[in-house]
């Protein structure tokens, strides 16, 4: 029984994997730079997206695929920014997933947008193990999440392409050693870091001007 479990997760992983190439192939062929950014509940995830739009909007079109497990409100706050947006309910599944994504962009007119940001269910495990055809994948903290979080969540950090350590303001009054956190990252994941205050822009500029080259 064990076994067999073990062949249908594979099947599971094999079926996305296969979807999210030929997504990431079709970004390609349109020139469409796809981000897709993960981390737990309340790290911030949406106000940096938000704060890339009001960053990026002038000159670049911008799309954006909201995940949630239930509910609207993040899409209704992206959706104030004049954007392609598109809200994902996935009931009790934890993570999105390529599937999901390929419906998705049907409700996007891909020939107008240049960039899609991907907001992924808030959590630490699950969306690790499913690519959703983006070219960058990146995972997003809080500092008032502790200073364990890496080495507590590893996969996540070493299957992205970048991290964003977000709430630097709030360091002077966490019991919080950033250092520590870096150096978890030095050791199980040695990525692009980024340290942000999203609520007052600080470091938005820095990720944005990455995240295009």
């Amino acid at each position: 029984m064990h076994k067999i479990d073990l062949e249908f997760g594979k099947d599971i992983y094999e079926a996305n994997k296969k979807i999210a190439d030929e997504i990431k192939k079709m970004f390609e062929e349109r020139d469409i730079r796809a981000v897709d950014f993960m981390g737990s509940i309340g790290s911030g995830k949406t106000l940096i997206i938000e704060k890339l739009i009001e960053i990026l909007k002038d000159n670049k079109n911008i799309g954006v695929i909201v995940g949630d497990v239930s509910g609207d409100d993040d899409y209704k706050r992206i959706k104030r920014y004049g954007v392609q947006v598109v809200n994902i309910n996935t009931g009790k599944e934890c993570h999105l997933d390529a599937h999901l994504i390929e419906h998705a962009i049907e409700e996007i007119d891909l020939d107008k947008i240049e960039i899609l940001f991907i907001e992924n269910i808030g959590n630490l495990v699950c969306p690790a193990d499913f690519e959703l055809g983006t070219h960058k994948r990146g995972v997003v903290i809080s500092i008032t999440e502790g200073d364990d979080m890496v080495r507590k969540h590893p996969l996540i950090f070493q299957i992205s392409d970048f991290i964003v350590i977000n709430k630097i303001d709030l360091l002077p009054y966490m019991d919080v050693d950033i250092d520590s956190i870096l150096d978890d990252v030095k050791k199980i994941a040695p990525k692009k870091v980024f340290l942000t205050n999203a609520k007052s822009g600080e470091g938005i500029e820095e990720l944005a001007k990455w995240l295009l080259n």
